[in-house]
């Protein structure tokens, strides 16, 4: 079952939840620096034993802080005009995150950001066809999968995009 809901994802009842990560694993602004200030300083520790990471990439940490016991930290492209494989490379940022999510069997619900949308300029409606395609496509893997938007234009954008999408794999 896919998700979407409109509000701060730290603060979100999952098993683990993405970051949309600078490759340096550093922290930073937007969800990034949001997610390492609730998680506390252990995560900033945690993250930077696995940088760099290249775009198209995620590892995982420990929770600390927060409610969700694993951050995956995905690293998405920075938009370039969409002539330097950002596509793909977004594409592999979700499929990473959620291979290190399937990694660890007690991660059963996953909570994603809206990844590279942000300072990183890639275009929403873009953004989002990729994101719930890839989402879809994991479906029947979890008991839930959230898209946690921001604002409600984006909550609009990604309910519209979702209801365009044919149907997942059959879970069961």
């Amino acid at each position: 079952m896919i998700d979407i809901v409109q509000g701060d994802i730290t603060a979100l009842t999952v098993d683990a939840i993405v970051n949309a990560a600078n490759s340096a694993l550093a922290g930073g602004g937007g969800v990034d620096g949001a997610i390492h200030r609730a998680a506390g300083p252990g995560l900033l520790q945690a993250s930077l034993a696995h940088a760099p990471c290249r775009a198209g990439d995620a590892v995982r940490t420990p929770g600390f802080r927060l409610p969700a016991k694993f951050v995956i930290h995905a690293v998405g492209p920075v938009w370039k005009g969409g002539q330097h494989q950002e596509d793909e490379t977004l594409e592999h940022a979700y499929e990473r995150a959620f291979a290190r999510a399937e990694e660890v069997p007690e991660v059963r619900s996953i909570a994603f950001p809206c990844i590279s949308t942000g300072v990183y300029g890639f275009p929403k409606a873009r953004a989002a066809l990729i994101a719930l395609s890839v989402m879809r496509r994991h479906e029947a893997g979890f008991e839930r999968i959230v898209a946690c938007v921001f604002g409600a234009a984006d909550r609009t954008l990604y309910e519209a995009v979702l209801a365009e999408l044919p149907p997942g794999p059959a879970v069961g």
